[in-house]
C-alpha cells in the first residue's frame, strides 16, 4: 500500500473497512474503529476521550482532521485516528472482537519480544 492510498478490507464476517495509509500508519474514524471492535461509536469516542484525559496518548500525535464535502455541498470535518489510538482503544473495549484482537496483539508482542531476545542472545554469544 502506498502513502495516501485508501484500501478496503473485508473481514470474514462481511464487515468492510476503508483504511488510509499515511506516514507509516493507518487512519480510521471512530465509526470504523467501532466496526473493527464490534461496538457502537459512542463507546469508542468515550474511550478516546479517556485515553487523552489519562495522557496515555496525545491528540496531536494520534488525530488528524479530514475535511470532506457532504452530498449537500457543505463541508464537514472528520477526526481520523492512527494505529496507536486504534490499539489503545482495542485494549479498553469490552467485546468479543476486542478480546480476539487483544489475544492476537498480545501474541504478536510476545513473539517479537522472545524472538528479539533470542537474536540478542545469539549476537552476544
Amino acid at each position: 500500500m502506498q502513502k495516501g492510498q485508501i484500501e478496503i478490507y473485508k473481514s470474514s464476517r462481511g464487515t468492510e473497512i476503508s483504511v488510509l495509509l499515511d506516514n507509516n500508519t493507518v487512519w480510521l474514524d471512530a465509526h470504523l474503529i467501532a466496526n473493527v471492535f464490534g461496538v457502537n461509536r459512542p463507546a469508542i469516542v468515550k474511550h478516546i476521550q479517556n485515553i487523552y484525559k489519562s495522557e496515555e496518548l496525545t491528540e496531536e500525535s494520534t488525530c488528524s482532521i479530514l475535511e470532506q464535502v457532504a452530498s449537500d455541498g457543505r463541508r464537514r470535518k472528520m477526526n481520523l485516528y492512527n494505529l496507536d489510538m486504534i490499539i489503545s482503544v482495542g485494549y479498553r473495549v469490552n467485546s468479543k472482537k476486542a478480546t480476539d484482537f487483544r489475544i492476537w496483539a498480545t501474541q504478536r508482542l510476545k513473539d517479537h519480544l522472545v524472538n528479539g531476545y533470542i537474536i540478542i542472545q545469539k549476537q552476544a554469544a
